[in-house]
């Protein structure tokens, strides 16, 4: 059997095996969505850039502590967005769009697929690409905002 929010959420509550699992999610380790957005935007120099323009109280913090609180994060194991992926996204989120084509979907489901650690294929399910596309816009206006 997988081993995801399911299988845990099955088990007793009173096993070591769930309050584990549920430890991972109530402590803070250091490491939650709004600690990986931090470190890209250091490596980057966004955040630099951000601080010399607004000054040390630029809201960057709030950001953070926000981020690494969101549970939708927490509960997958999310890697952080390549230099390459954001500029990708930020290319196709600045345009207006009706139409998604294969070559757009193959693109968007290959990074959400590398930062969501999942294996979605590219589908003719509008619910589900607009699903992947939501989430994708989610976390890069985390790291436009940034």
């Amino acid at each position: 059997m997988e081993k995801n929010k399911d299988y845990y959420e099955k088990l007793d509550k009173r096993t070591k095996e769930y309050k584990k699992w549920k430890a991972s999610f109530d402590s803070d380790n250091g490491v939650g969505l709004g600690d990986v957005v931090e470190k890209i935007t250091e490596a980057t120099g966004i955040k630099k850039a951000v601080k010399s323009i607004f000054g040390d109280d630029c809201g960057c913090d709030e950001r953070k502590e926000a981020l690494n609180k969101i549970r939708f994060f927490s509960q997958r194991n999310v890697e952080c967005l390549t230099e390459e992926e954001y500029f990708t996204l930020e290319h196709w989120f600045s345009e207006k769009r009706n139409v998604v084509t294969t070559t757009d979907q193959d693109l968007l489901f290959t990074i959400y697929n590398r930062v969501y650690n999942m294996k979605q294929k590219r589908t003719g399910c509008s619910s589900c690409i607009k699903t992947v596309i939501h989430e994708l816009e989610l976390l890069f206006n985390e790291y436009h905002n940034n």
